[in-house]
């Protein structure tokens, strides 16, 4: 039902709102946070119905790893059937964390493997730890990512460097990835959450319209053709503009005050 968030509870996954923040814990440290069918559905549960009052969300993890994939002591012998509509499942939910209209900062350190990398890439804003370490060891292991990282990932980094990580199922560091676009900020040793509440609280401060239109229409233009392309941006242009919010955020410009949406 529609009822609020707030009270939103699993045994995986630990949220409390700080101000207009949703932060989002993943809590099953003594398994690095691997991701099992409980956890993805806390995550679908959660982005399906998210908190009224949030502007932004940060997601990061308890223990020494962000998220270390796909936990494969579920992962047993799969018919074809099962596991096409696992990765069917994942994937729609990772289309609601991308497009659902809230900003996602993930706030990253230890290993980001597997499906921990799919799920960082669904997050707008990366922030990373030196002991992050990267890697989609699929391909080594006689399979092939289901989580949407042909997309999301690739997307990121480029096919071809795509295809090499998975061949090889090598590690990527903390300083390559910053380099490679898997973060966009590089931080101190525990400093990533903090880092991650800065830029959110940035992000908040927004004016939602133009959040959502910034989360949605870009991902979307990269795929279209230029002309098409073009015109979705003269609608979002032209939408955000005609928004009483645009015009305030005009007059703070030219009185060059600084304003947030959110006050």
């Amino acid at each position: 039902g529609d009822c609020p968030v707030t009270s939103f509870s699993s045994d995986l996954v630990d949220f409390e709102m700080r101000g207009k923040i949703a932060v989002l814990t993943l809590n099953r440290p003594e398994k690095r946070n691997a991701i099992n069918e409980t956890l993805i559905q806390d995550i679908n549960r959660f982005f399906g119905v998210p908190p009224k009052e949030a502007l932004a969300v940060v997601l990061r993890a308890n223990g020494d790893h962000f998220c270390a994939g796909l936990d494969l002591s579920q992962h047993k012998e799969r018919d074809v059937d099962e596991a096409f509509d696992i990765s069917r499942y994942w994937h729609q939910t990772f289309d609601m964390v991308q497009y659902g209209g809230l900003p996602v900062v993930a706030a990253m350190h230890g290993a980001v493997m597997g499906g921990g990398l799919e799920l960082a890439t669904t997050a707008h804003v990366r922030v990373a730890e030196p002991s992050t370490i990267y890697q989609l060891p699929e391909g080594r292991r006689g399979i092939y990512v289901g989580g949407g990282a042909s997309i999301r990932v690739a997307r990121v980094i480029g096919p071809g460097r795509m295809t090499e990580l998975m061949l090889t199922g090598r590690q990527v560091d903390a300083e390559e990835g910053q380099n490679i676009g898997l973060s966009h900020h590089l931080v101190g040793a525990g400093k990533a959450f903090d880092k991650a509440m800065e830029l959110a609280e940035t992000i908040a401060g927004n004016a939602p319209l133009a959040n959502k239109m910034m989360l949605n229409t870009i991902q979307r233009i990269d795929r279209m053709g230029e002309s098409e392309g073009y015109f979705v941006e003269s609608l979002a242009s032209a939408l955000t503009q005609g928004s009483d919010d645009a015009k305030e955020g005009m007059r703070a410009f030219l009185e060059k005050r600084d304003i947030r949406f959110d006050k």
